[in-house]
């Protein structure tokens, strides 16, 4: 299918097949996907959770809004924010960019040093994090429409406990807060109310202005 063919089939699954598990090649794409999402200055300021095991998505689910989901959808991707940048966090990602191009070392300095001043001396954590949180939004995107493109049923989640999962998974202490998740698996046909629904959004002259 074609992009837009993948995103007028998406929707968000209400109901899964806990019997239906989504092939590990499958999920290797889902997760390029969002290994490839282009970022702010290309620092990728998140980790990325993926959950499988059902001992984990039970007690994920005691902090959810849909715990029927949570419990039998296939896989939990969370999406985990840098708690705040600092300048050893910019060093590392460019520190790589710079040894795997072969390049001089210190050629993004000028760069770096930028960064520095403009996130980490400019802004207080709060800042940072919701900064950091919505690059975290672009990966989800990017995975929600490869799911599509694999006919993988998904669920884009904000409706959870954050400090619940930042407990379970000790995301605090590693300097990362949670901030999205996304559930992935099949439609159960025959719970899944949402299934025959028309997709509805907003007439595209109310929502786009052109100048």
């Amino acid at each position: 299918m074609s992009l837009l063919k993948n995103l007028e089939w998406r929707y968000a699954v209400k109901a899964y097949d806990s019997s239906r598990k989504i092939k590990q090649e499958d999920l290797e794409k889902i997760l390029e996907a969002i290994s490839l999402t282009p970022t702010s200055s290309g620092l990728q300021p998140y980790k990325v959770l993926v959950v499988e095991r059902q001992d984990l998505k039970d007690r994920i689910s005691e902090g959810v809004s849909n715990v029927e989901c949570a419990r039998e959808c296939s896989h939990i991707i969370i999406f985990a924010a840098w708690d705040r940048y600092t300048p050893e966090r910019i060093d590392e990602v460019y520190n790589r960019m710079t040894k795997e191009r072969e390049l001089p070392e210190g050629r993004f300095a000028s760069y770096t040093d930028f960064l520095k001043r403009a996130y980490y001396e400019g802004q207080d954590s709060e800042q940072n994090f919701a900064h950091a949180a919505r690059q975290t939004y672009i990966a989800m995107g990017l995975a929600l429409a490869q799911a599509a493109e694999l006919e993988i049923g998904s669920t884009p989640v904000e409706g959870f406990r954050p400090e619940h999962v930042d407990e379970i998974f000790g995301l605090r202490e590693q300097g990362y807060r949670a901030v999205s998740m996304i559930y992935l698996g099949y439609s159960d046909e025959e719970r899944d109310w949402m299934r025959p629904m028309k997709k509805v959004r907003r007439p595209k002259d109310e929502l786009i202005e052109r100048y």
